[in-house]
């Protein structure tokens, strides 16, 4: 599709950059990059599949990591992508192959994350796909309701974080004041696109809107504002998945809540409130905080 790179509105930071000479305020040009494709396991069960009666043997989602990002949050694990854009750069075409060699490997779906400087070459590429399984758009939740527009006839099952309610906090950890007001707009849409979650006969997921919400060590508070909020008006048209899995980077290690782990207290504290909720989804064991659990950026499948 035709999109002018010139002035790029493609997210909220609304740069206005020429992406065709100098990169976004996302560090994205105006080339689709890509650190790694290949079937990914530790999505949501419903997502990649868990071993079990039902679902063995375990295929995985097929997920494409795009290089670049509209947040880059400080603390963020995938930081080798978000702030220092490892990747190679890839045509269209290419992309359109990529998606094929993933679904010829067992792929549930096609797994798009970070993909929204990219949002013009995505749906090209998805344009020559051969489709059959579900598309996922994996995204740090900072959209605009008109990009989500665009893709609103091409992805089938949304994967939003809800990261922050605050607007001290999110300014402070991604420059975005905005972000809760933005990403709670953008969730609404989601759920006006998809309606409530489909599954298959094998529990996988087919549509629907999943939202993440990572807990954050010493702003315990701010989840609780959040899931709140998230319940009261968002409950029946999406599921939720809280996270446990911070894991802390060298660019917090001078922040005295961000440069540890979430404690047991502190995780057990947001459960509570969540079983007083009326939020259905996925809910990680505080043992999922393991470095292992980010992927290895090497250009796999690229």
């Amino acid at each position: 599709m035709n999109y002018d790179f010139k002035s790029c509105t493609l997210c909220p930071r609304m740069c206005r950059r020429d992406r065709t000479v100098s990169k976004g305020y996302c560090e994205a040009g105006d080339k689709i990059k890509v650190a790694r494709a290949g079937l990914h396991f530790w999505e949501e069960p419903c997502i990649s599949g868990i071993d079990g009666d039902k679902l063995t043997p375990q295929r995985g989602s097929g997920t494409v990591f795009f290089s670049g990002c509209t947040l880059g949050c400080r603390f963020c694990q995938n930081h080798l992508i978000s702030h220092e854009r490892v990747g190679k750069e890839i045509t269209v075409e290419r992309l359109t192959e990529i998606f094929e060699e993933l679904k010829e490997n067992g792929a549930y779906n096609i797994n798009l994350v970070s993909a929204t400087p990219y949002i013009p070459q995505v749906i090209e590429a998805l344009d020559g796909f051969s489709g059959g399984i579900p598309i996922v758009w994996n995204t740090g939740g900072y959209e605009t309701v008109e990009s989500l527009d665009m893709l609103k006839n091409y992805v089938d099952i949304w994967l939003p974080d809800l990261k922050f309610f605050d607007i001290g906090l999110s300014a402070k950890m991604c420059g975005a004041g905005d972000y809760f007001e933005t990403a709670f707009a953008a969730i609404k849409r989601m759920a006006g696109f998809v309606g409530k979650p489909r599954f298959d006969d094998d529990e996988m997921m087919l549509s629907g809107v999943i939202v993440r919400h990572l807990v954050l060590p010493g702003h315990i508070e701010d989840s609780l504002e959040l899931l709140t909020r998230l319940d009261r008006e968002l409950s029946d048209d999406v599921l939720v998945s809280v996270m446990s899995q911070y894991t802390p980077m060298p660019a917090v290690a001078n922040d005295d809540n961000l440069s540890r782990r979430l404690t047991q207290e502190e995780y057990d504290m947001v459960m509570e409130t969540v079983d007083n909720l009326d939020l259905e989804g996925y809910f990680q064991e505080l043992s999922s905080a393991q470095e292992e659990y980010v992927p290895d950026f090497d250009l796999t499948g690229v």
